[in-house]
């Protein structure tokens, strides 16, 4: 199964996420097929980026985001 995630990446304390899609039976930070966008949390307010067309694409195709993903797609698109 093909799932929309986060990968995560920087330092301790600082954390900064990648939006991917990766087969769900890889770790975290494992493979990924194609990388989607961007997650700052440490920004204020926090910065989303996100390749909208991609996302709609992979969604179209099968894969199933994960909740914290459902919800950062939800609040780029408000």
């Amino acid at each position: 199964m093909v799932k929309i995630r986060l990968q995560r990446q920087g330092k301790k304390k600082a954390p900064f996420y990648h939006i991917v899609v990766a087969d769900s039976r890889c770790p975290r930070d494992g493979k990924i097929i194609e990388q989607l966008g961007t997650y700052d949390p440490m920004t204020d307010p926090a910065t989303i980026v996100l390749d909208k067309e991609k996302v709609e694409k992979w969604i179209k195709n099968g894969a199933k985001p994960t909740d914290t993903v459902k919800a950062l797609i939800e609040k780029a698109n408000a």
